[in-house]
Formats: C-alpha cells, structure tokens, sequence
C-alpha cells in the first residue's frame, strides 16, 4: 500500500514542489518507508528528491529548492515483501521513449510473466524487484510502438489499453510524460483508489490533482473532485492552453470492488473513497461488532471498553456506546514509532510494541477488559497488549476485531505476511484466543464487514484476505515467487539490491 498524488498548475511560473511536499504529508499513513517527487520544469526537463525515510526528513529545505516546474507527481513507499532499498524509493523514471515518471500504488500478479516478456520480446532492463519499475516499461514499451517524434492523447490511451492487457493485479498510478502532461489511471476492478480533483483560481484558471485519498484534495482546496472509475484513465496538460482534462473509459470496468482493507485500516477516517466515507463504515462497524459481542458474553462479563491506538478508536467508541459499557483510554501511544507490521522483521515488531504503546495501571486493574483492535495479523501486537493489560492487573481480557479473521495473504499492496505466519491460519476462534493469551476473541463477520461499507454504488469488495478468494485469481507460481523473495531479503537485506540508484539525489546536494 503506498500513497500517491500529482500536480498540475495554470500558472507556469509557480512551483509545484512545496504543495506536492505538503500533500505527501497527508498521505504519510500510506507509505513510511521511502518518499519521492519529481516535477518537470523548462524543455521538459525532470527534477526529483527521494530516499528511504519520512516525508518531512527526505524532502528538506535544500533538496527541495531545485525542483522546478508546475507540474509533478508524489510518493510515498510502503514496501512489499519486505523489501525497503533505496534503490525502490519512487517515482520511477525511464528516459525513452519521450521521458517518463511514475508513482505506483498497489501490486501485480503476474511478474513472473511479465519479467520473462521484458527480457525475451521487448528487452528492456527491469533493475529491481519492485513491480512498479516493471509496470513503467511495460508502458514505455507499449508507447514506444508508436515509434513518433511527438506523441498525442490517443497515443497514450491507446499504450494504457496495452497495459491493461498485460498486466493482472490490484493498481492505480500517476505518471508524467516530460513537457507533455500529467495522467492517472486504475486497475479495471477499482482495487486501489484514485481521486481527480480540480481547483478555481482568482483568474478563472484552474489547477489539477490526482490522488489516493480525497483528504488531501480537500485539504487544499479542491472543492470538486471525483473517483477514477475502475479501468479508466485522465490526461491532464502540462500547459493549460492545451485544453481541459481528457477523461477516457480504456477497458470495460470489470468488477467495481474496492479493497475493504481499506476501510478497516489503512485510509484515513476523515476521507471519502469511492463515495464512502471512512469514518461512518468505522462507527458502523463498532455497532456490528458490538451486537455480535452481546451474543457471546453476558452483559456483566465487561466493565470497560478500550481501544488500541489510533485506527481503532472509532470502531471501540461506538461498540462502547452500543454495549452501554463505559469507554477508557487504557493505552497511550508514542506517535513517533510507526506501524509494526510495517517492520521488516519480527524481533524489531516485538520490540517495538512496548516502545509504541504504554498502558495505565489505574484503567485494567480488578475488571474485565474488552478490547478493541482493528484488525489482528501476526498477532505480535495484540499478544504484547494482552501481557501488558495481565501486567496491569485485568481481571479478564477479552480481544475483538473491527475485521474478520485475516488467514490469507493480502497480494494487491499490503504486506502483511506469508500465510503461515498469520496468527489464525488454520486456527479456530478458541485457538487464536489462545495464542494471544485473552479469555477470549471475537471477530466481525464477514457479513457484517461489508454491509458497513456497502452502498448503492458499491455493492461489492475485495475479500481475498479473509476468503483466500481474489478478484483477479492468483496466477500460478505468483504466491511461491512471493515468499522466495521475500525469504532472499530476510537473509541478504540490501545484498541483492543497490542502495542506491545514480539518480537518486540530482534535483540538490545530498
């Protein structure tokens, strides 16, 4: 899962840069990994600032001066398969055919294939593991086929009608082509989000952004925006006297299955995805999981409702107000650790957990704890906090979950682990309680999940984390290629790939 943004502005003269710096900045929940800009500036020339790191730590004063131009794209890396080389850090570039960038958010499944197509047909050179590279060049090598000095609209679509055709996974991007335009486009399932959102200026003049979540559109004051829909694509001109946006439909929406991770965990609460709105799926999901517990314990079992910081206070507030159970804030977080499944390793989540959570002996002494998580994965998390609320002195430590049992890799974009290293794989309800060491874990159904999220529009979701059944299928090979990846990472971390890449750090001194 990574965030992704990009910029076009009427007026020439002004630079992109800071805004892209401030937008990354909303979408920091997205990816803490690596982050990166690039913008074009005179002549088509590329300007771009990325490293590993946060936002506010890659993009400094000096490395940020020398970005010109009025239009740019923006990224921040969350890594998969437990890859976080500098080298992977985005937006990618390839310098033919015409010079592109792009910002990738989601993952794909046939890479296998489709590195085997680059090598074999089109010879192109794919310099990491990351699938992001490998989706650039396969539009570079669909637009290079046009063979022109110049290329149009058209010949861009048509280059993304190829992309569709080749690749199978969960996606959206936003790319530039130098001195010609900006373009965004989405996996024909809607799978990963892609907003497009526009901005009046004084002088009548408008700017342009796309982006993974309607927060940041918001916050800067694009007041009417839209989704992407699934399969379709937007060119947006670098210079505005080259006419409006251009909206195109490349392929057939095949399914409009938004990923329901989504609003479990990832997105902000304050953004509206798809029409739905983050927070209000939250507070229903707190009603449901509530209603579910009423099912399962007497209604004296539990003195106290709490949340596990932060994605889960939504969901434990309203499952407390519908138990009628009073709602404390057991546990403080220490906001400068960032989320441990994010790791890349298991003992650096185990440690971290104490470091990112304390717990406050007054809250759990002598009662009976519920609490409320959004989800479970590995359980490292949930098993520190169950020790933590005994150490404090809780009678009894129930655990709940705003998602249902996660037993099946996630494989459009969100590392959580191999299958066999998820705490209910293969486990029963009773076995997983067992594991994390509470009296008892209660999960929301499935059902339930989506009737929170589902709206008239929206009718269906991505499941396969919980149902191990994906939208595009899995092709053969792909989930054994996973973990061989990520088993060479694990044991030669930064041993098979570079650093860094020679164009890391061009736009400023490093």
């Amino acid at each position: 899962m990574c965030g992704i943004l990009g910029i076009v502005l009427a007026d020439q003269n002004r630079p992109v840069a800071p805004e892209l710096c401030d937008g990354c900045i909303f979408l920091q929940h997205r990816g803490q990994d690596a982050a990166g800009i690039a913008t074009c500036g005179e002549r088509g020339r590329i300007y771009q600032c990325k490293g590993n790191g946060m936002a506010r730590d890659v993009f400094t004063q000096n490395r940020v001066a020398g970005l010109s131009g009025a239009m740019g794209i923006g990224h921040l890396r969350y890594p998969t398969a437990g890859s976080s080389a500098n080298s992977e850090a985005q937006p990618f570039y390839v310098n033919s055919p015409y010079g592109i960038n792009l910002a990738h958010n989601g993952n794909l499944v046939n890479t296998v294939s489709l590195n085997r197509y680059m090598d074999e047909d089109v010879h192109r050179h794919i310099n990491t593991d990351s699938d992001s590279e490998l989706l650039l060049n396969i539009f570079a090598a669909e637009l290079e086929k046009h063979n022109k000095y110049r290329v149009n609209n058209e010949d861009v679509f048509h280059a993304l009608e190829g992309v569709y055709r080749l690749c199978r996974g969960g996606y959206a991007c936003v790319g530039m082509l130098a001195g010609f335009a900006m373009f965004g486009f989405r996996d024909p399932n809607g799978i990963r989000p892609l907003l497009f959102g526009e901005r009046e200026n004084a002088d009548g003049t408008k700017d342009y952004m796309l982006a993974s979540e309607s927060v940041v559109l918001k916050a800067h004051n694009f007041s009417k925006f839209r989704d992407l829909l699934p399969g379709e694509a937007v060119i947006i001109p670098k210079d505005p006297k080259a006419g409006p946006p251009e909206f195109k439909q490349v392929v057939p929406i095949n399914s409009y299955r938004p990923d329901l991770f989504e609003y479990v965990y990832f997105a902000r609460p304050d953004s509206v995805l798809d029409g739905i709105s983050v927070y209000h799926t939250r507070l229903a999901m707190g009603v449901k999981l509530a209603e579910n517990i009423k099912r399962r314990l007497a209604a004296d079992e539990v003195d106290v409702v709490m949340a596990v910081p932060d994605t889960a206070r939504t969901c434990a507030l309203q499952c407390a107000n519908t138990l009628g159970k009073p709602y404390r804030e057991g546990f403080v977080k220490n906001r400068y650790v960032g989320r441990t499944f994010i790791m890349p390793n298991q003992k650096e989540r185990v440690s971290s957990v104490r470091r990112k959570l304390n717990a406050m002996d007054s809250e759990f002494r002598g009662k009976n704890v519920l609490i409320v998580d959004d989800s479970i994965v590995r359980g490292t998390t949930s098993i520190e906090i169950v020790n933590m609320a005994r150490e404090c002195g809780a009678k009894k430590v129930f655990f709940a979950s705003a998602a249902p049992a996660i037993r099946y890799n996630h494989i459009y974009g969100i590392d959580l682990t191999d299958n066999k290293n998820l705490i209910a794989y293969n486990k029963s309800e009773s076995e997983v309680a067992t594991a994390l060491g509470c009296d008892e874990v209660i999960y929301q159904t499935l059902e339930d999940l989506v009737d929170c999220c589902t709206t008239e529009k929206i009718q269906n979701f991505e499941v396969g984390v919980f149902t191990g059944n994906y939208v595009t299928g899995v092709e053969d090979g792909y989930l054994n290629e996973l973990e061989r990846v990520r088993a060479l990472n694990a044991k030669a971390p930064g041993g098979i790939k570079a650093a860094v890449d020679v164009g890391l750090y061009n736009s400023a001194d490093y």
